[in-house]
């Protein structure tokens, strides 16, 4: 699956109409108008993306065909989905919003927010990553990178999200592995052409690029990771045929070639490459990182005001850090080493073994139905979705971020998942590990997630096809807060620390991202930053640095994301005094993911200012 977060129905009947409507009749014509539109829209979505179809579980019925075809990742694609999105600005702004109920014009100002940041940056800044499938596109620079590009996150789709249920779903995986060399040929041209251009990621990632590619290349076909999902899945549900051998001559005959060409066109490439991390230097660089900046927060911080925020959360968190540590007797060294120190203690750490990797993930999943407990205590509505944790796949750790994330799907056929990158469990003290279930799970990205996939308040599109960084990982570290707030640590000091230093990790990013893309910083400089503030072991820290170098602004989203959450929630009780219901704050969810400043509009209509 990809590295972003994306959302899961064997039941197209959902989005159809054949069970209960996502929400009450509409208030008004206009509403009705707008829903039409907006429903119109999502299904134009599902046409333009045969993956997002398969991940909602919406390939079923009439769409029966997609579950045999790849999205458009091309240029061209990407082109003509910028196009779309500003054909669409056109008709919304037909829509009168003056008719609309409360609910409905927030709908408004969410897609169209969303559509205008497209067409923007996607006119402004013609290079970078198309749009089908998995992208942060048009602010994603990179069409290859250790994270970008068909090449990782095809593979990783066709093994852990496409069905092998039965013939037809064993044929479709055939059909998609032979599309998948057409997709990999589109993608070395769309690198060619942005080289040509200077558009190319940092020397670092193309290496480690070059080495996933070459890592990807290697097995024999008949061993590939490509032909043996299919053939052990197709076992296992007892489908007959020698899907083995009809896997292998695709991988053989179509992927290897295709792969061949692209590892000779980034290997041409490569001498071309700079070593500066920042996308500063692309061409019209800065203004691309202040719009990858507002896309990804969806606020109208500059650069230099995030970078002077994230120092000053970072000096604020050093500061209860260091009281913390005293208390634990850790007194000697800088806030960074003692926490270096703590993660290196034996009490610390689990094996790096498999039998250590299934204890942790035991752990974490235990720590998640835990905290499951809780949550009648701060939440009014209580998805039952279960959660998984599980282990980022070996074949594609090298490359992939410490995590990520899958929702369940919407018929409840497939948990929610966290995927952990465990390469090195020495990188995974227990004392970080509660808090990062938190964040991923309960109360966080799955709960929230659940949540908004429940909600009958919000049109299909909202919930499944308009995403907002700053929203959601905003709430993964108000997650982390609230966890706090329920008694989570308490008898935990250790705990504790690990969730002061999941709130440090995140001032880190806003100041090391901006420091890179805004201020210039190298990658070294970046990396020591994080070291000696975080504590987190170099390997770790250098991964994360790696991949704030090649999706621009993302990184910021957390910490910005989290403090605008608090702030709105303390304004709200400072509006409401004794009418304050947290119960009720924390309902803003069932509303869906939206940009930070129209939350801040949800917010206030919610808890008005007393008479």
């Amino acid at each position: 699956m990809d590295r972003r977060v994306f959302l899961g129905s064997a039941a197209a009947l959902a989005v159809t109409g054949a069970v209960a409507p996502l929400r009450a009749q509409a208030a008004t014509p206009e509403d009705a108008r707008l829903r039409a539109l907006l429903d119109a829209f999502f299904e134009a979505d599902l046409d333009e993306s045969p993956e997002s179809a398969t991940i909602f579980g919406l390939d079923v019925g009439k769409r029966a065909g997609q579950r045999s075809q790849l999205g458009d990742l091309s240029f061209a694609g990407r082109t003509r989905w910028v196009a779309a999105r500003k054909a669409r600005l056109a008709q919304l702004s037909r829509i009168d919003a003056a008719k609309l109920s409360a609910a409905s014009r927030t709908d408004l100002d969410v897609v169209t927010y969303a559509y205008r940041t497209i067409v923007e940056g996607g006119e402004r800044f013609p290079y970078g990553e198309g749009a089908a499938g998995f992208s942060y596109a048009p602010y994603s620079p990179y069409v290859l990178s250790q994270l970008s590009g068909a090449y990782q996150s095809i593979p990783d789709f066709l093994d852990s999200v496409h069905p092998v249920k039965n013939a037809s779903d064993a044929e479709a995986y055939l059909a998609r592995l032979n599309a998948f060399a057409g997709v990999l040929d589109a993608n070395t041209g769309d690198f060619q052409r942005d080289a040509a251009r200077g558009v190319l990621a940092p020397d670092f990632a193309l290496d480690a690029t070059l080495a996933q590619l070459k890592k990807l290349r290697e097995p024999a076909a008949e061993a590939h990771g490509l032909t043996t999902s299919l053939s052990r899945r197709a076992a296992e549900a007892k489908i007959a045929g020698d899907w083995k051998a009809r896997a292998a001559a695709l991988v053989s005959g179509k992927v290897y070639p295709a792969l061949d060409r692209q590892i000779a066109a980034v290997t041409a490439a490569r001498p071309q490459a700079k070593p500066d991390p920042g996308v500063w230097k692309l061409p019209d660089g800065e203004a691309f990182y202040a719009g990858a900046l507002a896309f990804q927060t969806t606020t109208k911080l500059t650069p230099d005001q995030a970078h002077e925020l994230g120092l000053r959360q970072v000096a604020e968190l050093e500061a209860q850090m260091d009281a913390l540590l005293r208390a634990e007797g850790l007194i000697a060294g800088t806030v960074g080493e003692r926490m270096t120190q703590l993660s290196k203690r034996p009490d610390q750490l689990y094996p790096n073994t498999d039998a250590g990797r299934a204890e942790l993930l035991k752990a974490l999943n235990e720590q998640t139905e835990a905290m499951r407990a809780k949550m009648p205590l701060a939440f009014r509505t209580l998805p039952k979705a279960p959660v998984e944790i599980v282990r980022v796949p070996p074949e594609i750790q090298d490359g992939a971020p410490n995590g990520y994330a899958t929702p369940p799907a919407l018929d409840g056929s497939r948990a929610g998942r966290f995927y952990i990158n465990l390469k090195d469990t020495a990188e995974w003290p227990k004392f970080t590990l509660p808090t990062l279930t938190y964040h991923e799970a309960l109360p966080g990205h799955q709960w929230e997630g659940s949540i908004s996939l429940a909600s009958t308040e919000i049109p299909r599109l909202r919930q499944v096809s308009l995403g907002f960084a700053a929203y959601g990982e905003g709430w993964g570290l108000y997650a982390e807060q609230l966890a706090d707030e329920l008694g989570a640590y308490e008898g935990d000091p250790l705990g504790k620390l690990g969730f002061l230093q999941s709130l440090q990790f995140r001032a880190v990013r806003v100041v090391v991202d901006t420091g890179m893309h805004a201020k210039r910083w190298s990658r070294a400089q970046a990396t020591d930053y994080m070291v000696a503030k975080t504590g987190f072991v170099r390997t770790r820290a250098q991964r994360e640095i790696d991949r704030y170098a090649i999706w621009p602004g993302q990184a910021c989203s957390y910490k910005i994301g989290h403090t605008e959450w608090v702030r709105l929630r303390d304004e709200a009780k400072a509006r409401a005094g004794s009418r304050f219901d947290l119960k009720t704050f924390h309902d803003v969810l069932r509303r869906g993911a939206m940009p930070l400043v129209v939350l801040e509009q949800v917010v206030q209509e919610t808890f008005p200012a007393r008479a």
